[in-house]
């Protein structure tokens, strides 16, 4: 069965469809947010005006108009319309779809080919757009909410113009919603229903920039103020609201977005900002013992030596998220976030331990000097194993002026203590033993 003869049908959107859908924007005017590539003069405008033939790739959060903007590319510039969804449709679906696009093609016909989630494809699924879109007998155009450089192969993504858009402002919203409350063809107009600027806000600021999602809780709070004989009102909002939904995807590009927030933000000491983005992913629906994980992370790593007890503190918080479980734990998890972000910072073991392994990848690996190894059988002995050994125990300030690292490493220093918390003590507990050392081997006198 052919899969051609598609046409994006912005003028007539079935009667009962969602409102979302009934008021997709239609033409380029109607269209609202993403200034930065829509204005006058802007590239993807100057694209479309230009009939300009390029594959692209849209990459933004859901609800920014992905869809709409294909449609109306393809309205605009007269071609085919297919749109074709990653989740539901095969390589044999593909192939069947590129075949008859190199049929119409013959015939002059132009075909745009949208992938709703293009980054769902796997790399064989991805490969077989290739030539097709290489000889230019589809024009392809893929939406993602996911960052295209880890989703989408590079000779695809070579082949196509990345456009980012961005999750629409409350104003842009609220646009949005008034516009769908007074339209008499599409939207609510026939209703005659009135909405407090309060409630309008409240949908738009719920949305999280998603138009989509806004302009469902318009429709639902429509129903409830219809059937109440009412105004729509803040009240009303709030019940078609329930519960608001974060933008959040577990495996995508969010997920560590947040975490890097959180951890960035506990580094750089702001208390407020740890606790906000701790909440925030705990709320979105993050695992708490992924989160728990991180922290213990970020007490080796930002605190380190300078308060040693951070890392008991968070292996506790994990041990009470475990035991309580969400929300009570919550409160362990946001203590220890606190705590790492008040505590003296110092990544000096971080960069000792960095140190170390860059020299173990960079230098051969030499034997254990023969002084620090035991000698539990006569052989060994005879080889000299544990010869020149100095009990540390048994020297003065229990430190011997003995060389533990090979050879070729002599004298490295890795551990550079800052001059922050409990590591103030280890820097003047490292400059004691290093005087000795240098007493015991003669450079300079003990005092």
């Amino acid at each position: 069965m052919s899969l051609f003869g598609n046409t994006p049908d912005l003028a007539t959107p079935a009667k009962h469809a969602p409102l979302a859908e009934r008021m997709r924007p239609r033409t380029l005017d109607e269209f609202v947010g993403q200034e930065h590539l829509l204005g006058p003069g802007k590239p993807l405008r100057v694209q479309i005006e230009r009939d300009d033939a390029s594959s692209m790739i849209f990459w933004g959060p859901p609800g920014v108009g992905k869809t709409t903007l294909a449609k109306i590319i393809a309205e605009t510039t007269r071609a085919t319309f297919i749109e074709f969804s990653a989740v539901l449709s095969g390589i044999k679906e593909i192939k069947a779809v590129m075949a008859d696009a190199e049929k119409a093609s013959t015939y002059g016909s132009r075909t745009i080919l949208f992938v709703d989630e293009i980054h769902r494809f796997n790399k064989a699924q991805q490969d077989a757009f290739l030539p097709y879109v290489e000889r230019g007998t589809i024009r392809l155009i893929g939406a993602t909410t996911e960052n295209p450089s880890f989703e989408i192969i590079s000779a695809l993504l070579s082949r196509c113009r990345v456009y980012t858009l961005h999750a629409l402002t409350d104003a842009q919203i609220l646009q949005l919603l008034e516009r769908a409350l007074a339209d008499e063809k599409r939207g609510l107009g026939p209703l005659y229903l009135k909405a407090d600027h309060e409630a309008l806000a409240l949908l738009a600021g719920y949305s999280n920039g998603d138009a989509r999602h806004a302009l469902n809780g318009l429709e639902v709070a429509a129903r409830l103020a219809q059937a109440a004989k009412t105004p729509i009102t803040k009240e009303i909002a709030t019940e078609a609201l329930q519960q608001r939904v974060l933008l959040y995807d577990k495996q995508g590009e969010e997920h560590y977005n947040l975490i890097s927030a959180l951890h960035k933000s506990v580094r750089n000491s702001d208390a407020d900002a740890s606790l906000y983005w701790l909440g925030r992913m705990l709320q979105s629906g993050e695992d708490p013992m992924y989160v728990a994980r991180r922290v213990i992370r970020m007490a080796v790593e930002d605190i380190g030596l300078a308060s040693p007890e951070a890392l008991n503190l968070c292996l506790s918080a994990k041990d009470a998220m475990d035991f309580l479980g969400s929300p009570e734990g919550d409160l362990a998890l946001a203590q220890a976030v606190v705590y790492l972000a008040l505590a003296p910072k110092s990544n000096a073991l971080y960069a000792a331990y960095g140190e170390v392994l860059s020299d173990i990848e960079h230098t051969r690996a030499e034997p254990v000097p023969l002084h620090l190894r035991n000698a539990p059988t006569g052989l060994m002995k005879a080889l000299d194993y544990g010869k020149g050994y100095k009990y540390a125990h048994d020297e003065e300030g229990r430190v011997a002026d003995m060389e533990c690292l090979p050879e070729s490493l002599r004298g490295r220093t890795y551990y550079h203590p800052v001059n922050e918390g409990r590591e103030k003590l280890l820097a003047q507990r490292m400059e004691e033993i290093r005087k000795i050392k240098d007493a015991k081997s003669g450079k300079t006198k003990l005092d």
